[in-house]
């Protein structure tokens, strides 16, 4: 389970991007324990695959081949983060850079597609290797078409 402090922090960030999305698009993760300095963000709105209801998150982000994509790492624990079960239950969805939203379609990347791209993620963001190594999932990479 994610710790309260944890959740805390995210949902402190989830009304930051409401709020005033250019302060929250640069975010620095060491709050949540994550070293490395600020960086850049989006909000993602979904549907709940059990409850219907609108949700959202604010996951750091990465440009893969001019399109948007983030990471599903949930720290490297067994279980794929619910933001990413709800999206490939419902991936007609809505994503916030800064001030600018777009209506577009979560895909997760093939096997190939993936490996194209995983050292290019890993290099901005090393702690996904240490987060990969905790688990034996493949952690998803999801873009935005």
């Amino acid at each position: 389970p994610v710790p309260q402090d944890v959740k805390d922090q995210l949902a402190k960030h989830i009304e930051l991007y409401k709020a005033d999305p250019a302060a929250a698009h640069m975010w620095d993760p060491i709050c949540i324990g994550v070293p490395g300095g600020p960086v850049r963000c989006l909000m993602v709105t979904f549907t709940g695959r059990k409850s219907g209801k609108t949700m959202q998150t604010v996951l750091q982000y990465y440009i893969l081949d001019g399109k948007y994509a983030v990471v599903g790492t949930r720290g490297g624990s067994a279980d794929h983060p619910n933001w990413y079960l709800n999206l490939v239950a419902t991936p007609e969805c809505e994503i916030q850079v800064g001030a600018e939203s777009h209506k577009v379609v979560a895909r997760t990347l093939n096997a190939e597609e993936r490996a194209k791209h995983w050292d290019a993620i890993t290099a901005e963001q090393p702690e996904y290797l240490i987060y990969e190594k905790r688990t034996s999932r493949v952690i998803p990479v999801v873009v935005f078409d």
